[in-house]
């Protein structure tokens, strides 16, 4: 996958490569710096092949930290490096010089002459660029000895500008080296690391799952090797890692991080321990747990590229792996003594209680007891996470004579855990509550937290499933919440709402008979949202019946409740300022619940609002936020990538929009999440018929189609892919195919009262009006079309339907029409903030073949974009076997579209088809 800026250079670095060729090719010289495996001999390795491309000649040189201590080693392996030629023109003296460095002679007269070697060496290099620029690409130049330093020095301000030098290294502290090399005006660059999309992307180039990005990149910080190492690791690991967990930094990725920690100069490493083992490290707080000199150890572990240090004094690593490794490699007696020490500094009593419990290894009650009650303050705060940590610890520093009170904060870190979508901590509850002997509500409780952190990655959790129903049989109320679970999975990831709506009915009645009425509200709700998706006119019904049930304020999760599905179907109702409203509402509560998930849910529906509503920027703004959170909380990345997706290609940047879409296509295959899976095709594919790529677009939204009807989706409001792929259809110059489908679901969308949805078929079809050659009743259908959406308050439907109005008058050679509704499109885009749509809506709309006076040829008016690519591929002499193979259409297709071409332009040969057309 190419990286922006320049196809051949690493992910996340073509703008830094153009960048670097630039100032080579200006001021000759350049350097990159970046820490250890930022990705710096990736960069060099894509500008040196760019200079071979071009015919320059490339030397390279790569000092290993060894070389340092050897004198001239550099310069030899420079000199070794070039063609002979370019050494047989060297005066004798320079070429003995040459000869003793390089080990070629035994004569013992022969000293060491550095003037001789000095001009032997600008010599060299201006014979080789008297014959073709050279580059001469300098990599880890921090391991450069000094003789060879000063040799290069000397030589380099002697030659002329087709040497050019690029140096790259680590630099953190002294004169870096490309100064040394080049002086101190020199060019240079810093390598940031990669964000997390570049992340994502990296991952995919290598074949890695890009569900994980989000992880990799906090435990990377970006840093290009070790996010490779970690993918790596885990793709190499037996046991599934689930987008959540704390990612096991081992092997190479250990090591990686090793090398990176080495880089920090040792007085530094007990300070640099104790911020790992603190929560929310500052300076103060170093201080007071014995390192005075906190300051001066932090800087030289900030030049080195390990921590950053803010101005409120917090310090952060750089890659969240570091800490894990520092933690790792010390000792027990030094993290006992680190987390003692912190203890009695930190002024939060959940982080004392925290670090006292680590600091021992052996039960207490009485410690027991303080862990606990931090883990309750921590789940009114609304941290689960921490919660589910502290009750783990708890329940470890339990005494052996107080089983109940170990049980109970077990099961109440499984869940916990699984309301933080803490899918490793979830596992570890529940495995030590399921060694135990636990009552079967219990061993049902922890098994569903296993469940519930999940996420979006519920198909292999059918074993789970299986024990936790089989825990539950005789109890009612455990039933139905085995049963609910059961019933969100058959929709999620089976696809199946029919089995999904059964399965909540059978959890509603379960509920009622054990007295749940939160569970019996969930159900109905599940119902509700079932019979939305399969068309059922009842679903309303279904859904006030479960707002009118008691529930506390947060009902296994907010996602889940009646509540949230009422601000949904609001959303598909067009109905955007009222759910704007609510979901206003509801996200101070999803904050409060602790439950990352809720929070993301709320967002996404608000960035869907925004967007609907023609506010872009504000939609973008939620889409980042969602894809923040989804990052430090480790959820699914698929959702977040779809939100994102969709804001980027109404308020953004197309290219961006496709991007994400891809990723999120990539992490919901490996989630075997059809429902995002079926949204993120939803966004590629509206995508590629924005941009005038027909014929993948009818390809990605046919498998939209293909995985909404294996879901029995029958609401058309729900996932808006009709209208798209019909004018995909008719661009691609399929129109019987469209117009089956528009008939189709125009029924459908009319019998539902979704109108919104028959508005925008009814553009498609007046695009297919157009196609077919009825102008005239296609502009009185679009114009009709965008007071409709005018009325509905939809103004990106709107413009859109403005920009095929334009298109449309301007194939049919009105130009003052086409002027003033693609003007009126540009105004209403630019109005929402839509940026790439107002492009659409600026640029050359479509082909034409220009008259004998510059305007419209009426050949091109007659034809539609697909036919015209057609008949002048057929005019020009191509076979339909090459038009097909060029077009990638079947010869069939070219047959079929060559006799309508025929009909319309009133022609009888490929003759007569190239005199019509050959007023172009």
């Amino acid at each position: 996958m190419a990286a922006k800026g320049n196809a051949d250079a690493p992910v996340g670095r073509g703008e830094l490569v153009a960048a670097l060729d630039r100032a080579l090719h200006t001021h000759a010289r350049a350097a990159l710096s970046g820490a250890a495996g930022s990705g710096k001999t990736a960069v060099l390795t894509a500008l040196a092949a760019a200079a071979r491309s071009r015919g320059e000649t490339v030397l390279h040189l790569t000092p290993e930290a060894a070389d340092r201590h050897i004198p001239e080693a550099a310069v030899a392996a420079l000199l070794t490096s070039v063609p002979a030629a370019a050494l047989d023109g060297l005066a004798p003296p320079q070429r003995a010089a040459v000869a003793v460095l390089r080990r070629e002679t035994d004569d013992p007269r022969a000293g060491r002459d550095l003037i001789a070697l000095r001009l032997a060496i600008v010599e060299t290099l201006r014979a080789l660029a008297a014959a073709e620029p050279v580059l001469v690409v300098v990599d880890n130049a921090q391991w450069l000895d000094g003789e060879s330093v000063d040799l290069l020095r000397f030589a380099l301000r002697l030659t002329p500008s087709r040497v050019r030098v690029l140096v790259a290294e680590h630099v953190h502290g002294g004169t870096p080296a490309a100064e040394a090399l080049c002086g101190p005006g020199i060019r240079s660059v810093a390598l940031p690391p990669l964000d997390a999309d570049e992340v994502a992307e990296l991952l995919v180039v290598h074949g890695l799952p890009a569900r994980l990005a989000g992880r990799i990149h906090r435990a990377s910080g970006g840093n290009p090797r070790l996010a490779l190492a970690l993918g790596h690791s885990l793709a190499a690991s037996r046991e599934p890692v689930h987008h959540a967990d704390s990612l096991p930094v081992s092997g190479q990725a250990r090591d990686v991080a090793r090398r990176l920690l080495a880089e920090a100069p040792g007085p530094a490493r007990p300070t640099l321990l104790l911020a790992a083992l603190a929560t929310r490290p500052t300076t103060a707080l170093l201080r007071r747990a014995g390192r005075p000199g906190a300051e001066g150890d932090l800087a030289a572990a900030e030049r080195a590229g390990l921590v950053t240090v803010g101005e409120d004094d917090t310090v952060e690593f750089t890659a969240g792996a570091l800490p894990s490794v520092l933690a790792a490699d010390a000792g027990w007696s030094e993290r006992s003594a680190g987390h003692a020490a912190l203890a009695a500094a930190v002024d939060d009593p959940v982080q004392a209680a925290r670090h006292r419990a680590l600091a021992v290894d052996a039960a207490c009650a009485a410690l027991a007891d303080d862990v606990s009650e931090a883990a309750a303050c921590c789940r009114r705060r609304g941290n689960r996470a921490l919660a589910a940590e502290l009750g783990m610890l708890a329940a470890d520093r339990t005494p052996a004579d107080r089983p109940d009170e170990e049980l109970a904060r077990l099961v109440a870190a499984a869940e916990d855990a699984g309301w933080a979508g803490r899918a490793d901590l979830a596992r570890r509850a529940a495995e030590a509550v399921l060694a135990r002997d636990a009552a079967p509500a219990d061993r049902v409780r922890a098994r569903l937290a296993v469940i519930d952190s999940a996420g979006q990655a519920l198909a292999d959790h059918d074993e789970n499933f299986a024990h936790a129903a089989a825990d539950a049989a005789g109890d009612p109320a455990l039933q139905a919440l085995v049963q609910l679970r059961v019933a969100w999975k058959l929709n999620l990831s089976d696809g199946d709402p029919v089995r999904s709506r059964a399965a909540a009915a059978e959890a509603g009645e379960l509920a009622r008979r054990g007295g749940d009425p939160v569970a019996e509200a969930m159900a109905l709700t599940v119902r509700a949202r079932m019979g939305r998706i399969l068309g059922d006119p009842g679903a309303e019904e279904i859904l006030a019946e479960a707002l009118a049930l008691p529930a506390p304020d947060v009902p296994l999760g907010l996602r889940n409740a009646p509540q949230y599905l009422a601000v949904r179907h609001a959303l598909f109702d067009d109905w955007l300022d009222d759910a704007r409203r609510r979901l206003l509402a509801l996200l101070p509560r999803a904050e409060r619940s602790g439950s990352c998930e809720d929070v993301f849910e709320v967002l996404r529906s608000l960035t869907e609002v925004e967007l609907r509503g023609g506010r872009c920027a504000a939609g973008l703004a939620w889409a980042r936020r969602s894809l923040r959170l989804t990052i430090e909380a480790g959820l699914s990345p698929g959702p977040a990538w779809y939100v994102a997706a969709m804001a980027e290609a109404t308020g953004g940047s197309f290219a961006r929009a496709a991007g994400y879409a891809r990723r999120g296509i990539q992490a919901s295959e490996e989630e075997r999440d059809q429902v995002f899976l079926s949204r993120n095709l939803y966004a590629l594919g509206t995508v590629e018929l924005a941009t005038g790529d027909t014929a993948k677009a009818v390809a990605t939204l046919r498998r939209v189609a293909d995985l909404e009807a294996a879901q029995q989706v029958v609401d058309p409001s729900i996932l808006r892919w009709h209208g798209e792929l019909a004018e995909a259809l008719v661009a691609a110059d399929e129109p019987d195919d469209a117009e089956r489908l528009i008939d189709h679901w125009r029924t459908v969308a009319v019998e539902l009262g979704r109108p919104s949805v028959v508005a925008a078929l009814d553009r498609a079809y007046a695009l297919l009006l157009a196609a077919r050659g009825d102008t005239d009743e296609a502009v009185r259908l679009l114009a009709e079309t965008e007071v409709h959406f005018a009325e509905l308050e939809l103004p990106l439907e709107r413009g859109r339907t403005l920009l095929a109005l334009g298109r449309v008058e301007r194939r049919r050679r009105r130009r003052a029409p086409a002027r003033t509704a693609l003007q009126g499109a540009a105004e209403v885009f630019a109005a929402a903030g839509a940026r790439p749509w107002a492009d659409l809506a600026a640029e050359h709309p479509a082909p034409l073949v220009p008259g004998p006076r510059g305007d419209a040829h009426p050949v091109a008016a007659a034809l539609t974009e697909a036919e015209l690519k057609l008949a002048l591929l057929v005019s020009e002499g191509a076979s339909n076997q090459e038009a097909a193979a060029k077009l990638f259409l079947s010869v069939k297709t070219v047959e079929a579209r060559l006799t309508r071409i025929y009909q319309k332009l009133h022609v009888r040969s490929r003759a007569q088809l190239a005199g019509a057309l050959r007023g172009r």
